[in-house]
């Protein structure tokens, strides 16, 4: 485990002490068997009742109130015992942030509270198969009615999908590349909706990503949040604070591995010594160790600015594209260390790899990371 965190209030540190407590007794013993299938619906019932479904917004909106700072490393614990359910519940935070951050009063006090407590799962609908990485190149459109809006289209690799009691959608609502794009907030069973068969993922087994299909779904004009042609820039928000989600969970994916290694390191025996003894591997482990502590540096440090109000875009994507990167290197090596052993199904490292080639691409790839980082730079951000 690393050291014990310097958390800012007492509260804070009994939230992430709980969320460890949590990960330990009741999603480890569950992530080897389950992993392979069935619904994580009762996993994020318990959150909702334990809080951490509304973690990092508002007490009075019926969240917790929590800075990031302290969400982002109670998630860490939970996404280092499952990486599905860390990032489930890393997904249902972005799909509340739209109507939790720009909702009118009369739309937060309708769906807002149900949605924090965990009696509403929610689903992020952004992306589309053509155009993942250029979310202003959507194709979904939303045609106004004279009682709102009709949605038609289809957003791939959605989260919970067919779990979810609510998507929080972006569609266009006009031909204006940047400025024609609205976020809606649409209930599950809506008629029209349906949800394809999940994909079948290399990782990240136990949560249900699918393609949802909007055909013709009615929307009324009171689910349309933020004001019409802002959802451009509602998503890109959401991304920025949804990197540093994932971020969380890649950290605590490498230091979970990380842990792991070290145990097997240290039980373990050859040519009369432990293995950790043996210099090569003794490096291998030092170098696993300074590669998460590097990266949960570089998360607490976006989550610090993000606190504080201060410009964090940059720095969301250097946590993500560090953090990830570090998770992939450390879980392989983690393989490493555990030699015949960690490329079984038994092995709990073998998971974690799978997992960790998968926080590379959501949220953005690493490449777009890069591209997103090196902009700031030439703005002289």
């Amino acid at each position: 485990m690393p050291a014990k965190r310097l958390l800012p209030t007492p509260e804070a540190d009994a939230i992430v002490e709980e969320a460890r407590r949590f990960a330990q007794e009741e999603l480890t013993p569950r992530a080897a068997d389950e992993s392979e299938s069935g619904s994580l619906r009762d996993v994020f019932t318990r959150l909702g009742e334990l809080g951490y479904l509304g973690m990092p917004y508002p007490r009075q909106a019926g969240g917790s109130g929590q800075p990031y700072e302290v969400y982002l490393q109670a998630l860490e614990e939970i996404g280092g015992a499952w990486t599905a359910v860390g990032l489930g519940l890393s997904v249902h935070i972005a799909s509340c942030y739209p109507l939790a951050t720009l909702g009118t009063r009369a739309q937060s006090e309708r769906w807002l509270g149900d949605m924090l407590a965990g009696g509403q799962l929610g689903g992020y609908c952004l992306s589309e198969k053509h155009a993942g990485s250029d979310p202003a190149a959507m194709q979904s459109r939303a045609r106004r009615t004279p009682e709102g809006f009709e949605l038609t289209g289809s957003k791939a690799w959605v989260t919970h999908a067919g779990d979810a009691d609510f998507y929080t959608v972006f569609a266009r609502t006009s031909k204006d590349r940047s400025h024609g794009i609205s976020c809606f907030l649409v209930a599950a069973d809506s008629p029209g909706l349906s949800v394809r068969r999940p994909e079948r993922t290399m990782g990240l087994a136990g949560s249900a990503v699918a393609t949802v299909d909007f055909d013709g779904v009615r929307i009324d004009a009171e689910r349309l949040v933020g004001g019409d042609g802002r959802g451009l820039g509602i998503a890109l928000e959401a991304l920025d604070s949804g990197r540093l989600g994932i971020a969380a969970i890649a950290v605590g994916l490498a230091q979970a591995a990380l842990d792991h290694s070290v145990a097997y390191a240290t039980e373990r025996e050859t040519f009369g010594e432990r293995l950790i003894e043996h210099q090569g591997l003794g490096f291998l482990l030092a170098d696993m160790a300074a590669a998460v502590a590097g990266a949960r540096g570089a998360l607490l440090d976006a989550a610090r600015r993000r606190d504080r109000g201060l410009p964090f875009s940059r720095e969301a994507s250097i946590a993500k594209l560090v953090a990830t990167d570090a998770a992939m290197k450390v879980t392989t090596d983690a393989v490493q260390v555990h030699g015949a052993w960690g490329y079984t199904k038994d092995s709990p490292v073998e998971r974690q790899m799978r997992d960790a080639k998968a926080l590379q691409i959501l949220e953005g790839t690493n490449q777009i990371q890069r591209m997103v980082i090196a902009r700031h730079l030439g703005r002289g951000q």
